[in-house]
């Protein structure tokens, strides 16, 4: 069967991210009372640079890190995977 190659709405792209993100790797983790998802990126797939939450400083591309975001957001899913932060391994593991 041919590829389409019609372009996909807005939001299926949303949902689509968020599909790809849950089903990687990932484990729930409770940190100050709050339940979080906490996923390891590999040296490979780190292909930006970010600013740690933890210390303030560049989480370089080529660095292994961890990705987390609110398991329990009020807000739902979706929201809480658009605000997920990247930290360092050793930043998230000592906040």
């Amino acid at each position: 069967m041919p590829r389409s190659n019609r372009r996909r709405p807005e939001d299926s792209r949303a949902e689509d991210s968020l599909a790809r993100m849950i089903a990687g790797f990932k484990r729930t983790e409770v940190r100050r009372g709050q339940e979080w998802y906490v996923q390891p990126v590999s040296e490979r797939q780190a292909q930006k640079e970010y600013t740690c939450p933890g210390c303030g400083r560049i989480v370089a591309v080529g660095v292994a890190h961890l990705v987390a975001w609110r398991a329990d957001g009020v807000l739902g899913d979706t929201a809480d995977l658009g605000a997920r932060r990247h930290w360092h391994t050793h930043c998230w593991r000592i906040s």
